[in-house]
């Protein structure tokens, strides 16, 4: 039984999730996401031992982690750093993703002073409305970019779903390999073509996507297991749904009814919450909380548990249709989806277990 909070990875399940999806598109590199788990060393060597050519993360922190813990492979910067922060940007990884000259500039400035040429990806908008520049500021942009002696361009990219959930489709893609074309006539030389992360996988895999895509940036369908844009398997690919499972301890259960009693206001968070009125049930209530993740990323292994809601450090579920309820100390199982994962690695608060690496 947990004393607390686990969150545990089957590395066996991503090395394995990894190599299907490497095996799904040859003549693709697979730069593999560590973001979700922060960076976690013992899942980036899952992900390399999967066949990954790069690993990608967002927070330099996370990548000077990487470093520390004696990983090797290449780095990719999946946010572009800021001006200030170019020096360690260029000492803990080899590729950023940028769409401003002012970070173009710093990145140069901080390649030459480490004696060392340094990776740009031109991240380009094709519609989803988080980073990127617009296509008409393309050519000027690598322009400009091409100026710096210590930087090489190594293509265009693109980010879809994330922010605007706006998905890879024929339209979006065929537009970044027009602008990738372009780009190449330009600069006089060949390059990458990054079609996005885990929502373009499932294009790319059906031919649904420009044969000229040869680079993904691919996270949650290696550790979860699902297209982003649907959370559901992605067809032909049949990749582990349950390698990140979460295991939280029982601190009380009682019967109680199932509507608050008295006078309703705001909860801890500002929210209204509604009630249904089933009469009196049993409840337990586990020792996490919205600190740690969100109670509607969590999905009980037992469908007899309904999750009701959270407070800050409380989650409360309904388990009257269990046949016996749950001892305190037991545990309750959960799949918590992405912004639980997310969450759950973020929070010193879960403990961190893996199994299954060599």
């Amino acid at each position: 039984m947990p004393a607390q909070a686990t969150v545990t990875i089957d590395l066996a399940k991503v090395a394995e999730n990894t190599r299907r999806v490497v095996t799904a598109l040859p003549g693709v590199d697979v730069v593999a996401v560590t973001k979700v788990t922060c960076g976690s060393p013992e899942v980036a060597r899952a992900m390399l031992a999967g066949g990954a050519s790069a690993l990608g993360e967002s927070r330099l922190e996370n990548a000077a982690g990487l470093r520390a813990a004696g990983i090797v492979a290449p780095i990719w910067l999946v946010r572009t750093p800021t001006p200030a922060l170019a020096d360690e940007a260029v000492r803990v990884s080899d590729v950023a993703v940028v769409s401003e000259i002012a970070v173009v500039e710093a990145l140069d400035a901080a390649a030459a002073g480490a004696g060392r040429v340094y990776g740009v990806l031109a991240m380009v908008d094709i519609g989803d409305l988080r980073e990127g520049m617009m296509p008409e500021q393309v050519p000027a942009f690598l322009e400009a970019a091409a100026r710096c002696a210590n930087l090489d361009i190594i293509g265009l990219g693109s980010s879809l779903t994330c922010y605007g959930a706006i998905i890879p489709d024929e339209r979006n893609l065929a537009e970044l390999a027009a602008l990738t074309a372009a780009a190449e006539r330009q600069l006089g030389r060949k390059l990458i073509i990054s079609g996005g992360s885990s929502t373009s996988l499932d294009r790319v895999v059906h031919g649904l996507a420009p044969a000229a895509i040869d680079n993904l940036r691919i996270g949650e369908a290696i550790v979860l297991g699902v297209d982003p844009a649907t959370r559901e398997p992605i067809p032909d690919l049949e990749l582990f749904a349950d390698a990140v499972t979460l295991s939280v301890p029982v601190i009380e259960c009682k019967i109680k009814p199932s509507m608050p009693i008295g006078t309703s206001a705001q909860d801890a968070f500002g929210g209204a919450p509604v009630f249904e009125d089933r009469g009196l049930r049993m409840r337990a209530i586990c020792a996490i909380g919205r600190q740690d993740a969100p109670p509607d990323g969590l999905t009980p292994l037992d469908p007899r548990v309904q999750v009701l809601g959270a407070s800050s450090d409380h989650l409360v579920l309904d388990v009257d249709d269990l046949p016996e309820p749950p001892a305190i100390g037991d545990a309750i199982e959960f799949r918590p989806g992405y912004s639980a994962v997310l969450a759950l690695f973020t929070s010193p608060y879960v403990r961190k277990e893996f199994v299954g690496g060599e």
